[in-house]
């Protein structure tokens, strides 16, 4: 069942380095602008939770959870294919598909 999980931040993109501050190397301003709409409820009362600590991207979708790291060397300098390829780890380990159409983050479980 595919489900619209958010609309994705218009402002995310504004954080993305070197527009902003960022030392972190992995656009982490940006990172938290793009995840902090999807900590929401979907339709059925399910809470979604997704955060970041440090490298590590973790997503909760009711009982079903998993993690991801942004991974610099293995996959890219630019933190929106980093973001991109953490979240769709998230998601397998989770058991469930995230996909990115017409701005917005759909939900697959």
């Amino acid at each position: 069942m595919k489900t619209k999980l958010c609309d994705l931040n218009p402002a995310a993109k504004e954080k993305l380095p070197p527009q902003t501050e960022d030392k972190s190397g992995i656009g982490v301003h940006y990172i938290d602008a793009y995840i902090k709409p999807m900590n929401t409820k979907l339709e059925d009362g399910t809470p979604v939770k997704c955060k970041r600590r440090g490298l590590k991207i973790m997503l909760a979708v009711g009982t079903k959870k998993g993690e991801g790291l942004m991974r610099r060397l293995d996959v890219s300098r630019d933190p929106v294919v980093m973001l991109d390829a953490a979240l769709q780890e998230v998601a397998k380990s989770a058991g469930i598909e995230l996909s990115v159409e017409g701005g917005a983050v759909f939900l697959t479980v």
